[in-house]
C-alpha cells in the first residue's frame, strides 16, 4: 500500500489554516523545522509516524482526519454504536429500526 503524502500534506495545511496557524507556530509547537513542515505540507517528503501525531495533537485533530482517504475502512463510533444495536437483531426488527431512524431523521430534517 502507498501512502499519497501530497494529500497528507494538503490537509495537514488545511488544518494548520483553518485554525490560522503558521508554519511558525506548528513548528514551535511540535519541534520539526520549517523546512520539513514546508516539505510534509508539499508532500515532497514522507513524515514518520511521531511526526504525524505531534502534528495532528498540534492542530488539535486526529491522524485519522489526516490520513482519512487514505483509511479503507473508518467507523466512527455512531457507526460502530448502531452496528451494535442491530447486531442481535432479527431481520424484521432490523427492518422497523430502520423505518423508524427513516421518520426520525425526516422529521429533524423538517425542524431545521
Amino acid at each position: 500500500m502507498e501512502l499519497d503524502y501530497s494529500a497528507i500534506g494538503r490537509r495537514i495545511q488545511a488544518a494548520r489554516k483553518a485554525r490560522n496557524m503558521t508554519q511558525e507556530v506548528l513548528c514551535n509547537m511540535t519541534d520539526l523545522s520549517p523546512t520539513h513542515i514546508s516539505q510534509i505540507e508539499n508532500g515532497r517528503t514522507k513524515l514518520s509516524l511521531p511526526a504525524l501525531v505531534l502534528i495532528a495533537n498540534a492542530l488539535e485533530t486526529t491522524v485519522d482526519n489526516l490520513l482519512f482517504d487514505n483509511i479503507k475502512t473508518l467507523y466512527t463510533s455512531y457507526d460502530q454504536d448502531f452496528h451494535n444495536l442491530v447486531a442481535d437483531c432479527t431481520p424484521d426488527e432490523r427492518e422497523t429500526i430502520l423505518q423508524f431512524a427513516i421518520q426520525v431523521k425526516a422529521t429533524l430534517k423538517r425542524k431545521k
